[in-house]
């Protein structure tokens, strides 16, 4: 299906064959918010098989948070050869394994011209599972468009409490850089977990460590070798 058809459906009637396309693509909850509006940038058509082989297949899916070398290496490898026009391209593509690759190489290469971009897909919430490259990469970047977007993320989506999203990673984020800006979302926090025993927030402040270690690992064999 056309990916311009595609966006343009996501908060349309669809039939059933739409429906499985977003589902796979990462939209598996549909909600309305204020950030609609906000516009990204979107690709006029789909990635091709061999630009997801290349630049998305390889570094969606992995253990950032308990690293071996191959993957350090590959990582290191691809942030070498990718320039910024194929992180966008990553970045306006509809599917969360596209926009989850984009972001770790936006933030092991340092393009923090993008932090508008990725704040943006972070409010408004389109697919999941990208979440938490969005919260690394804009922890990475210690912008201040960075840290508006967090603070936007945590000021709406903390009161909403029947959308478990990625308010914990964006906590972490933001408290990543800036804990007195964190601190202050301390009591929202507590609220939002009341109907959610099994969120610790120690236990994603561990795993967003880890990762944002691994990154950070990455970013310094790519600087050491260029």
């Amino acid at each position: 299906m056309d990916i311009n058809k595609l966006w343009k459906k996501l908060h349309s009637q669809k039939n059933r064959m739409d429906e499985t396309e977003l589902h796979f693509a990462g939209a598996t909850v549909r909600h309305k918010s204020p950030f609609e509006s906000l516009e990204i940038p979107r690709n006029s058509g789909k990635l091709s098989a061999d630009f997801q082989q290349k630049w998305v297949g390889p570094f969606y899916l992995n253990l950032l948070s308990n690293p071996d070398e191959e993957l350090i290496s590959r990582f290191a490898s691809g942030a070498r050869e990718i320039d910024i026009a194929i992180v966008k391209k990553l970045l306006g593509d509809f599917d969360w394994r596209s926009r989850a690759s984009g972001a770790y190489f936006a933030m092991i290469n340092n393009y923090k011209e993008l932090d508008e971009i990725i704040g943006r897909h972070l409010v408004k919430s389109e697919v999941c599972c990208a979440g938490l490259s969005f919260c690394l990469a804009l922890a990475s970047f210690r912008t201040k468009m960075a840290e508006n977007y967090l603070i936007t993320y945590l000021d709406y989506y903390l009161d909403q409490n029947d959308l478990w999203f990625d308010q914990a990673e964006a906590f972490c984020a933001l408290e990543y850089f800036s804990p007195e800006q964190a601190e202050k979302f301390t009591t929202k926090w507590k609220s939002f977990i009341e109907n959610k025993p099994n969120w610790d927030l120690d236990r994603t402040r561990r795993h967003f460590c880890s990762c944002m270690d691994t990154l950070e690992e990455i970013k310094k064999r790519v600087n050491e070798i260029r």
